[in-house]
């Protein structure tokens, strides 16, 4: 669901769209009803589990999108997932509220997560975001030999990450951090690799068997953060999508330019790279073609 814009390729005429864009009052509605809606996207895989996985991301809790996290949860349910992976970021700023987190107790499935950036506090605001997105750049994400350790500079707060994840397993969620579990799911074999957060400097991936025919899915926050894993899906969040996916924009998104969201494959293990549930950029809930997701990855065939 979208509106059609014409391109613009004067980019006086960009500044001029992205203006009307965020002032007229339609739009602006339509932005909010954007923001509160929802949309299910499908992934085939020959070996995936019957029964299907459901994948979410960037629930950012607070008491204002907690009745619309609860219609997520609902639609998640109606889906009868066999499990469901959530990518972090459960919480929305500093003076998070971690009894929110209770939430996730409705959840018809096993659930097993990663944390983010946001709840270790760590690359929040703009500055210290694109801090970390330059830091990244001198980091080695390689699968043999994979350190993002330089960017563990004593900013994050583990001390908060910890609380997050007792609060989180407290409510039946199963927070994987650089470990992974194994699964039987309906007779086939789900292995789920959890990558804790990389703007932390968290990330440092467990050793997994290559021997088996398990169907593996990486979960890692930032997509920028992933490696040449072996792996049969990499899952990511972060992006929100963009937010507001303006025209230009969502032209490079779509071209593989920049990576936003969506499925992305250039070489190696595909990446799906989620719009995720909720918002924290603009702190505002508005959305522009980028409607909250949630993935469900299917065995080929399946309906």
């Amino acid at each position: 669901m979208g509106i059609g814009l014409p391109r613009l390729k004067h980019p006086g005429y960009a500044f001029i769209a992205i203006a009307l864009l965020v002032c007229t009052p339609a739009t602006l509605g339509y932005m909010a009803l954007e923001g509160q809606s929802s949309s299910v996207t499908t992934l085939s895989f020959d070996n995936a589990p019957e029964g299907g996985v459901v994948f979410i991301a960037d629930p950012h809790l607070r008491a204002e999108t907690l009745d619309h996290t609860r219609r997520m949860i609902q639609e998640i349910n109606a889906l009868h997932p066999s499990v469901v992976l959530i990518g972090g970021d459960f919480v929305y700023d500093e003076e998070a509220d971690l009894s929110l987190q209770q939430v996730w107790q409705e959840i018809d499935a096993p659930v097993y997560a990663v944390l983010g950036n946001h709840d270790y506090k760590s690359g929040t605001d703009a500055f210290s975001g694109l801090q970390r997105v330059a830091a990244i750049k001198e980091t080695v994400r390689t699968a043999a030999g994979y350190d993002m350790s330089t960017l563990r500079d004593g900013t994050a707060d583990v001390a908060f990450a910890d609380s997050v994840e007792a609060e989180l397993e407290k409510n039946g969620v199963t927070v994987l951090r650089n470990e992974y579990v194994t699964l039987d799911v309906n007779g086939t074999s789900l292995r789920i690799v959890g990558v804790d957060d990389g703007w932390a400097g968290m990330a440092d991936p467990p050793s997994v068997p290559e021997d088996d025919d398990a169907f593996t899915i990486y979960m890692v926050h930032e997509p920028e953060c992933r490696a040449d894993w072996d792996a049969d899906l990499i899952l990511a969040g972060h992006t929100h999508g963009g937010q507001v996916m303006i025209p230009g924009v969502k032209d490079l998104n779509d071209r593989g330019v920049i990576e936003l969201s969506g499925l992305v494959q250039k070489g190696g293990a595909p990446v799906y790279i989620s719009r995720g549930i909720g918002t924290s950029n603009l702190r505002t809930d508005l959305r522009f073609n980028a409607p909250p997701e949630i993935v469900v990855i299917s065995p080929t065939g399946s309906r």
